[in-house]
């Protein structure tokens, strides 16, 4: 039996730690980068582990030889500073896809955020969800961030001819708790994240795609049209912890009207949060 190889890099951070469980399986070595040392391996999982930046060439050129795809998580996950933003999310990705086209990688799934289109309105979609490919309106530095990554992913993909998938990820969490009432729209759960990572990887032949992450929540303002058009199935929705919300203050202003929620008010640059 061949096996499969998938590069994770950021695999340390929040998504990254989710998923690393639910996306081993037979004939499947994780190999998974992070600043931080990833935890070795468990009993009965196959996994290969690096130290090192996704800023750093060498390190990245190693990371992806012999990987059959990348999903790539890596990279500052909230507002900071702009030569941050730029030399981690930007760069480090630019570092991320150029590695893998040259070591012939022949599939890359991107962590995009709703953040690159957070100053869309949440209504603007209408009854069938604001499409997953609607064009940039970012509203903090790390929403250009996650526009550039897009932006990266279709440029590798028309030039090399790398299939790419940017996955504009709502809110993905163990539950949407974290984030309250806005979090009953916007939750991906771990469980559908990994059916979500699967439809990427198996897809035949997706060349570029932009799609939404986010499970089948009652209150949901994104399509899924364009995730389900490859494959994915969410099986979960946010609404059965809307009573353990019941209480708490909804968004008002422009974090109740706009894709972004607080970030479009938040102070440019400054580490938040959020």
């Amino acid at each position: 039996m061949s096996v499969q190889r998938v590069l994770i890099t950021g695999a340390c951070g929040v998504v990254g730690t989710l998923m690393r469980p639910r996306l081993a399986k037979p004939g499947r070595v994780l190999r998974l980068l992070d600043v931080r040392e990833p935890e070795p391996a468990a009993d009965g999982e196959a996994v290969e582990t690096i130290t090192a930046s996704v800023t750093d060439p060498d390190a990245m050129a190693a990371a992806c030889e012999g990987v059959d795809a990348v999903i790539h998580l890596g990279g500052h996950s909230r507002e900071n500073t702009w030569d941050e933003t730029l030399r981690v999310n930007i760069h480090g990705t630019q570092v991320v896809l150029n590695a893998a086209q040259e070591a012939g990688v022949p599939r890359a799934i991107l962590a995009s955020s709703n953040h690159s289109v957070g100053f869309r309105r949440n209504d603007e979609g209408g009854e069938g969800g604001v499409p997953a490919d609607s064009s940039p309106r970012p509203d903090t530095y790390y929403g250009v961030s996650k526009a550039a990554i897009e932006a990266l992913g279709s440029l590798y993909h028309s030039r090399f001819g790398m299939d790419v998938i940017a996955i504009r990820i709502g809110s993905c969490f163990e539950s949407p708790l974290k984030l309250g009432p806005r979090g009953l729209s916007t939750w991906l759960s771990p469980d559908d994240g990994a059916r979500l990572f699967e439809a990427c990887l198996a897809a035949p032949s997706p060349g570029y795609r932009l799609i939404w992450g986010v499970s089948d929540n009652t209150r949901r303002v994104y399509s899924l049209a364009e995730a389900e058009a490859l494959g994915y199935k969410s099986l979960d929705n946010a609404e059965t912890y809307a009573d353990q919300l019941a209480g708490q203050p909804a968004p008002t202003g422009p974090a109740a009207e706009y894709l972004g929620g607080p970030f479009v008010t938040a102070p440019l640059g400054e580490p938040n949060p959020l």
